[in-house]
């Protein structure tokens, strides 16, 4: 499996109608005017309305924020006032159109503030963060907005609406309801108290983490602590000790628990130093510890939910994903954790029986799993790390491979633009063109690690694809590679290439977007189907045709070696009881805080993950969750609340969808064309288990998954 930090870290988190983030009326103290001289106060004027940022200063936002909370107000309450009979599209089309300044701004703000933020910006975030909830409740709990809504709702069967309008209407009044707008108005007054306090805890959660990650690198002056690391990675180290300033050598942290380097480390001690300083990166004491803020968070969603009436704050979030239920959601992740734990267990047999033969003298801890494995790994199909990245070298993988593809599957091809301004020197852009030769978005790629970037891999849009707003998409894919020393290439692990393709999946879904509405377009769906696209999208990279076009030595221009390349396929399964069981420790960590009730109290988080862990029989020494509690970012502040399971579920679905394109003949035009005109395209146009059986012809089934993830013996079946 790739590194599954694919956090969409969004300003669909926050989507009012996928067009207005939360926000409130225009702030006391903005600072500065908004005018003519701000860069969003219109629509940007260069290709694809791709974001002016040579010209976007950190005192543009906040005004522009203001003005756009400001502005979408005065929107909404001309349609709430109306005194014309509501209509679908004095309403319903009207709403859609709304908030466009402020969607303008809050996709680049959102982009900016993940992947480049500063204390600026860190500011603005925290200052608008409380109001942007405001605004999102001043929307949903609008009583005369939602009468106008209701009554089209009440009405839809008779209005003859085509499929995607009525999806709409369906949608809207969902959304309404689900955010309150049946609340009495004491409880509104109640639950826009918790929406507030959750967003500034939210806020408060990322900063503290980002901070606390930066405040967790391993540092030493000692070249023989990092004994194992090869001359690239301890020159990427003397890279990153120099950009603060330090010297000698650091290793930053990555938003997981496992570190890559713990892999090649051979000094135990080092290694355990590294790994606790990811352990704990969050739990120190100090002012970066999170652990009382996501206490209290835990605490304001199981508020929420009874508030809304719901037992918990799972079943209230997954009333609109495809798994309806907390429980249905648990039982399909509990049903998977025999099969991993015994295959876990099996993997840490072997190691340990490395580790005796080798005279170590100890028994097998989480931060000896990532060397000793890949030594297993070694030893099981002859294969080496470092034998491997030197046939991925990521401008290569990116365009032999990721791009070659979406060209054969989609007819896709690209070009790089190097006329738009960026946010970051690393940045690189290209203009994609559909196959009969239109222009169809643009793409940013933003793939090094920063200080001042969160962890993780990511997707989202700059501008969302819009018939009714005549917008085509500008979307992003950012991650956090090992940025080379100068002079030298961008050597990466397999894990990475899959990452690549798994966030162009997103891309493509983003990309291949053809709806009406803002709000149903492209990636919007439920979180436990838009991992789906880009899950799928992971079989190419590992798929022999993509494969032997991108895997070619950096230097020599050689193909990767048949018996190579055999073996990477060979390994596939490798460790893949570990890594599933530590993505359902994460899961059912995420489960477990959100089907808290309202008369827990607030919880001790180390307390709780234990027992959590320990009644879903996955407290394991040796396999620690992906992510803790204290550093769960897709949980506290990335959307990702009682849905990281989602991630699991779309897997189900995408290891299905591949095994009906290896039954229906591969990577081909025809199946390619096919699956974006019934599925890449539709964003949440219809019910997406009904879209996926009608593509597939089928109820989705496990035993793809199953199989590949080597949980079940193809031949024997069981």
């Amino acid at each position: 499996m790739n590194d599954r930090e694919k956090l969409m870290k969004s300003s669909q988190i926050f989507a009012v109608l996928a067009l207005a983030l939360p926000g409130v009326v225009c702030a006391q103290n903005a600072g500065e005017a908004f005018g003519p001289d701000n860069p969003f106060y219109t629509a940007s004027t260069l290709p694809f309305q791709a974001p002016p940022f040579d010209k976007i200063k950190n005192n543009a936002y906040q005004p522009a924020i203001d003005a756009g909370m400001a502005q979408q107000m005065q929107e909404v309450e001309a349609i709430a006032n109306s005194p014309a009979p509501p209509t679908f599209d004095n309403t319903i089309v009207a709403l859609e159109k709304t908030g466009q300044l402020l969607s303008r701004v809050m996709e680049v703000f959102d982009c900016v503030t993940a992947a480049n933020t500063d204390d600026d910006l860190q500011k603005v975030q925290e200052y608008e963060a409380p109001r942007l909830s405001e605004h999102q409740d001043a929307i949903y709990l609008n009583a005369k907005l939602f009468a106008r809504i209701k009554a089209i709702y009440d009405e839809r069967a008779s209005l003859h609406l085509d499929p995607e309008s009525l999806k709409l209407v369906e949608y809207d009044y969902q959304q309404f309801v689900k955010a309150g707008a049946n609340l009495s108005d004491a409880d509104k007054t109640k639950l826009k108290a918790i929406n507030a306090e959750d967003a500034k805890l939210e806020n408060d959660f990322m900063t503290k983490l980002l901070a606390a990650a930066k405040k967790g690198a391993y540092a030493t002056n000692d070249p023989a602590a990092l004994a194992g690391l090869s001359e690239g990675q301890m020159a990427a180290a003397r890279q990153a000790a120099e950009a603060r300033k330090q010297q000698d050598w650091l290793i930053p942290l990555q938003n997981t628990t496992q570190q890559p380097d713990l892999t090649f480390l051979t000094n135990r001690s080092t290694r355990q130093v590294l790994f606790e300083h990811s352990w704990d990166r969050a739990e120190r004491g100090d002012a970066n510890d999170t652990r009382s803020t996501i206490a209290r968070l835990a605490q304001l969603r199981a508020q929420k939910a009874a508030l809304l009436g719901y037992s918990n704050y799972a079943a209230w979030n997954l009333t609109d994903q495809m798994a309806k239920t907390p429980e249905a959601a648990l039982h399909f992740v509990d049903a998977l954790v025999p099969a991993a734990t015994a295959k876990a267990a099996s993997e840490a047999k072997d190691i340990q029986a490395l580790i005796d033969s080798q005279h170590g003298g100890f028994t097998l801890e989480p931060w000896d799993w990532e060397f000793y494995s890949e030594q297993v790994r070694k030893a099981k199909y002859d294969l080496d790390e470092s034998q491997v990245k030197p046939y991925f070298e990521l401008n290569n993988v990116l365009e032999n491979g990721v791009f070659y593809a979406a060209h054969q599957l989609y007819g896709l091809t690209f070009k790089e633009r190097h006329d738009l301004p960026v946010y970051q020197p690393d940045v690189r852009v290209f203009e994609v063109f559909d196959a009969d030769g239109k222009p169809l978005a643009l793409i940013y790629f933003d793939y090094f690690k920063r200080d001042n970037k969160n962890g993780g891999a990511w997707m989202d849009v700059l501008t969302t694809q819009s018939k009714l707003l005549g917008v085509l998409p500008v979307v992003y894919n950012i991650a956090n590679f090992e940025k080379p020393a100068p002079g030298q290439p961008a050597l990466l692990s397999f894990d990475d290439v899959t990452t690549m393709f798994h966030e162009f999946g997103h891309a493509l879904h983003g990309m291949f977007a053809d709806t009406e509405y803002p709000s149903l377009s492209g990636t919007q769906v439920a979180r436990d189907f838009v991992e789906f696209p880009s899950q799928f999208n992971e079989h190419w990279a590992s798929y022999p045709e993509v494969f032997e076009h991108y895997a070619r030595h950096y230097k020599t221009g050689e193909p990767m070696p048949a018996e190579l390349a055999a073996k990477i396929r060979k390994s596939r399964t490798f460790n893949q009881g570990y890594m599933l069981t530590e993505i359902l420790a994460a899961a059912e960590l995420d489960l477990q805080w959100h089907t808290l009730p309202v008369t827990a109290p607030l919880e001790d988080p180390d307390v709780f993950e234990k027992d959590a862990l320990e009644k879903t029989h996955l407290w394991i020494k040796y396999v620690p969750p992906r992510y803790r509690s204290s550093y769960f970012l897709h949980i506290w502040a990335n959307g990702y609340q009682a849905g990281y399971y989602a991630y699991l579920w779309t897997e189900m679905l995408d290891d299905d969808a591949f095994q009906w394109f290896e039954d229906h003949g591969g990577l081909t035009r025809a199946n390619g064309d096919r699956f974006r005109r019934m599925v890449l395209s539709r964003g949440n146009t219809e019910d997406l288990a009904k879209m996926y059986s009608d593509w597939l012809g089928a109820e989705p089934s496990i035993e793809p998954m199953l199989k590949f993830r080597g949980l079940k013996d193809e031949e024997t079946g069981k």
